[in-house]
């Protein structure tokens, strides 16, 4: 049976929660990542994706079209997999979402200096050691709705694995049994 471990990748990329969201977008664009943990310390603290920083964006246009001066903590988050969301945010030029983070102009792209990584990182840490079976791996992250999963064993990370390494797992028929 497959396990976490089998399909992880050891070489996690980690950002530090006091990185600005600019250099954060440096360091995922370099490492062709979505995403990354948020390490303090040698402790997993959070995660953070490219959807922190939209939601993030969407708060602050959302504050400056009704002419709100409310702290963006406070502001409800739109869902950046809505339509509304890229019809109001994307400006048809094409591209992937590091391609909408390196064309946008103006108060939306001010934020990625204003904001650290600890602003905008989710502290729930979803993971599973790296002894579960992909199957249920599969079906927690599922359940989560998330994209990514952490393999943490006794609170030491010790990799990640996407859905894209299980997809891959299945097309390369390493499912069976």
């Amino acid at each position: 049976m497959l396990r976490l471990k089998d399909l992880m990748q050891p070489n996690v990329v980690a950002v530090s929660p006091d990185l600005t969201l600019r250099e954060l977008l440096e360091v995922l664009t370099e490492q062709e990542v979505s995403g990354a943990p948020v390490v303090a310390g040698g402790t997993v603290i959070g995660v953070v994706s490219t959807t922190d920083i939209f939601d993030l964006q969407e708060d602050a246009h959302d504050l400056s079209d009704h002419g709100a001066t409310a702290d963006l903590e406070s502001s409800g988050r739109r869902n950046p997999s809505s339509p509304e969301f890229f019809v109001d945010t994307w400006d048809g030029t094409g591209g992937g979402a590091l391609e909408l983070m390196r064309t946008a102009r103006g108060r939306s792209w001010n934020l990625l200096d204003e904001y650290n990584v600890s602003d905008v990182m989710t502290r729930e840490i979803i993971s599973q050691p790296s002894s579960t079976s992909i199957t249920t791996a599969a079906r927690y992250m599922i359940d989560a709705g998330i994209r990514r999963i952490l393999v943490i064993d006794d609170g030491i990370l010790q990799g990640i694995v996407t859905t894209t390494d299980i997809m891959r797992a299945v097309a390369e028929g390493r499912l069976k049994g």
